[in-house]
């Protein structure tokens, strides 16, 4: 099923309200996932026309999503990943690593951008950046969608790398995402050293429970984090 193009109607009034003329959109991948980091790309596009086929990576084929990455990298006017780890996810709670993950990556463009496009209803980022939130930018938002695949693209690459001596686990396939060959890894060999430790999927198996990590962080959108607290066996 075909699907609406993204277009710069949000750039656009951000630079006609606030005066903004570098605008970067935003957005995650691995929020979900129960091992690896969080990865975010904050890409800047400018006004010119997007590559064909682009939209949220999600709905973009493996082979599709590459090639687009691909054109991306020189098409882009700049961007930046930045990334938090699963021990930096266990330690601060998930809204804290996204912002640190957004904030690596924002100031790591070459010029640090006047406003951002953060894909989602939450503004995790807050001060003193200028953030307008879009709820299914990556789709309608030119920026964020083409953060959503360079994000997707690299942290795919990652996790298949870091899955190279845990084949058990299928992250190559599954990106550290619950799965059935990840669920059943899980219970006969246990957490990697990759996988978040603080998360509830840990209480539906008895023989690694030990090595949950207490929560003593508060963070009210752990519940909305989709796969994040049920193992469904």
């Amino acid at each position: 099923m075909p699907h609406e193009p993204p277009t710069h109607t949000v750039e656009r009034s951000l630079r006609a309200t606030t005066g903004a003329k570098i605008i970067a959109g935003v957005d995650e991948v691995g929020r979900g996932a129960w091992a690896g980091p969080v990865t975010v790309c904050a890409a800047v596009t400018g006004l010119r026309r997007p590559p064909t086929g682009l939209t949220d990576s999600k709905l973009l084929t493996v082979k599709r999503r590459t090639e687009l990455a691909e054109e991306l990298r020189t098409w882009v006017t700049s961007y930046a990943l930045g990334h938090a780890s699963h021990e930096e996810i266990d330690g601060m709670g998930m809204t804290a690593a996204l912002r640190l993950a957004a904030v690596r990556a924002l100031e790591a463009l070459p010029v640090r951008p006047d406003a951002v496009i953060l894909d989602g209803k939450h503004d995790y980022l807050g001060t003193p950046w200028r953030v307008r939130t879009v709820i299914k930018g990556d789709q309608s938002c030119v920026a964020v969608a083409a953060a959503s695949v360079l994000a997707k693209v690299q942290r795919d690459k990652m996790m298949a790398e870091l899955g190279s001596d845990h084949a058990h686990f299928g992250f190559a396939d599954n990106a550290g995402y619950p799965s059935p060959v990840h669920k059943a890894a899980l219970q006969e060999w246990g957490p990697t050293p990759y996988h978040r430790l603080s998360w509830a999927y840990l209480d539906a198996l008895p023989q690694w429970r030990h090595l949950k990590k207490a929560r003593t962080w508060a963070d009210a959108s752990v519940p909305e984090v989709a796969g994040q607290l049920g193992f469904d066996f």
